[in-house]
C-alpha cells in the first residue's frame, strides 16, 4: 500500500482516487476550490468514443485566425505576448496535420471506449443512481458541405468500428416530434453514451469519503519541494503534505504547479459556456449542432446547452456574447426553442485543458520518478475521466496499463 495525493478533484483527480482506494493505496484529494463548480459540472455530459478527430487537425488554425476577430466564433483564441502562449501556439499549428489526425484517431477512441465503458462499470458496482443512457449523439447539420465533411468523419468512424449512420432531415424530425427542426439531415453515433455530470460527481465524492479519501477543499499548492528526482512534500504557507506518490490532475492549473518541477507542460486553459434549461423542449437526443459547434444534452430533469473554445487564459469571466451565440444557435437549428433571459443570466463556465497535439498527458514524466501526471484533457475529460484514473490507478500500483500509453507520454515533443 502507498499514501497517495491527488492535486485536483475535478472528475480526473476523483477517478484517480476511486480506482487508487480500490487497489487499497491510502489517498488524499487536494483542492484549491470548494469542488462544486468548474468544467467537471458545466460540460456536456458526453461519453464520446465518436469524437475521434483530435482539435489539432488540418484547417483548424485558419480557421482560429479568421475566427479571433470573431468573439462569438466557436472557437476564439485571443492574442497575448505570453512566452507560454506562445509556444502552445507553436505547437498546435505544427500539431494540425493528417500525421497527428492518424496518430490520434485510435488513441482517442480506445481510451474514451474504455471510459464510456467504465461508467457503467461503476454504476453497476457501486449500485450509483446518476443518469447513464446510450441514446446515440447526432451530429446535425444545415448545409450540405458541413453534411458531406460529417459524412467523411463518420466514414472514419467506420472504419473504426464503430456503429454510425447517415439520417435524413425527415428522419432527423421524427426523432424530435414535439420541437421543429430545421436541417438538411445529421450523422448518428450509435456507440455514444451521456450523463448529469453534477449527479455523477456528487455520488462519486460521498462514496469516496465514506471509503476514507481525505479531501482538503480551497487548499491552493504553491510550493513542490523535490530531492533526488522525487517529490518529499507539497504545500503553502499554512499546511505541509506528505506522500510516496502524487498525482497532478489540477486540470488547467496543473501547467502552474508543474513549473515548480522545472517541467514545461505546454497547456492552455480552453473555457467553455453552459446555459441550463428547466423547462420540457422537446429534446430526446443528445446532439451538437455541427456549423455552430453547440451541444444540446437531456439530462436529469433539464435540458443542457453548451459549447465555444475560448483560449483566453485563467479566468472565469462570463462573455455575455458567447452565451448569446449558444442560444442563437440553438433557436437556428430549433426555431421553437428560445433560451430566455434568466436562463442566460445563469449561464456558467469551466476551463478545458488543451495541449498543443489535442491527446491528454497521462504518464510520468523522467523528470519527477512519484510524480502522476494526468491532465489535458480538453473536451473529452469527462469522456475519458473514468479511462484515466484507471490507468493512473494502474501505473501507480505497478501493473501492466490497459492501454499503451506512449501516445499520451507528458514528455512528448511537438
Amino acid at each position: 500500500m502507498k499514501s497517495c495525493i491527488v492535486i485536483g478533484g475535478g472528475i480526473i483527480g476523483l477517478c484517480s482516487a476511486y480506482y487508487l482506494q480500490k487497489e487499497g493505496h491510502q489517498v488524499t484529494v487536494i483542492d484549491q476550490s470548494s469542488m462544486d463548480y468548474g468544467a467537471s459540472y458545466v460540460n456536456a455530459g458526453y461519453l464520446s468514443p465518436s469524437h475521434i478527430i483530435p482539435l489539432a487537425a488540418p484547417g483548424v488554425m485558419k480557421k482560429g485566425v479568421k475566427w479571433m476577430f470573431n468573439s462569438s466564433s466557436p472557437l476564439f483564441i485571443k492574442p497575448r505576448l505570453n512566452s507560454d502562449f506562445l509556444r502552445w501556439t507553436i505547437a498546435f499549428n505544427r500539431s494540425c496535420s493528417i500525421r497527428n489526425v492518424n496518430k490520434g484517431i485510435p488513441a482517442i477512441k480506445d481510451i474514451a471506449i474504455m471510459g464510456r465503458d467504465l461508467y457503467a462499470d461503476i454504476k453497476s458496482t457501486e449500485g450509483f443512481t446518476f443518469q447513464l443512457q446510450q441514446n446515440g449523439l447526432l451530429m446535425i447539420c444545415q448545409t450540405d458541405k458541413m453534411l458531406n465533411e460529417e459524412i467523411h468523419v463518420a466514414d472514419i468512424a467506420k472504419k473504426e468500428g464503430l456503429p454510425v449512420k447517415t439520417i435524413s432531415a425527415k428522419e432527423l424530425q421524427q426523432l424530435h416530434p414535439d420541437t421543429r427542426v430545421e436541417a438538411k439531415g445529421a450523422i448518428l453515433y450509435e456507440c455514444d453514451a451521456h450523463t448529469t455530470p453534477g449527479s455523477f460527481m456528487k455520488e462519486m465524492k460521498e462514496y469516496l469519503e465514506s471509503s476514507g479519501v481525505v479531501f482538503y477543499k480551497n487548499e491552493k499548492i504553491e510550493t513542490i519541494s523535490v530531492k533526488n528526482k522525487k517529490i518529499t512534500s507539497i504545500g503553502n504557507a499554512h499546511n505541509i503534505y506528505t506522500a510516496d506518490e502524487f498525482v497532478l490532475a489540477a486540470g488547467s492549473w496543473s501547467k502552474l504547479l508543474s513549473k515548480e518541477l522545472g517541467l514545461k507542460l505546454l497547456l492552455e486553459a480552453g473555457k467553455g459556456y453552459r446555459i441550463n434549461s428547466q423547462r420540457n423542449l422537446g429534446i430526446t437526443t443528445p446532439a451538437i449542432l455541427a456549423e455552430a459547434k453547440v451541444a444540446i444534452t437531456p439530462m436529469d430533469e433539464f435540458t443542457r446547452f453548451a459549447g465555444t473554445m475560448e483560449i483566453a487564459g485563467i479566468n472565469h469571466n462570463i462573455n455575455k456574447i458567447r452565451v448569446e451565440a449558444i442560444a442563437k444557435a440553438t433557436q437556428k437549428y430549433f426555431p421553437e426553442i428560445e433560451l430566455n433571459k434568466v436562463e442566460k443570466d445563469n449561464a456558467a463556465c469551466g476551463l478545458r485543458p488543451v495541449t498543443p497535439d489535442g491527446m491528454p498527458y497521462i504518464g510520468k514524466s523522467s523528470k519527477c520518478d512519484n510524480l502522476t501526471i494526468a491532465t489535458g484533457h480538453a473536451m473529452m475529460g469527462w469522456s475519458m475521466g473514468t479511462s484515466t484514473g484507471k490507468l493512473v490507478s494502474e501505473l501507480i500500483s505497478d501493473k501492466k496499463t490497459s492501454l499503451n500509453l506512449d501516445v499520451y507520454h507528458p514528455d512528448r515533443k511537438f
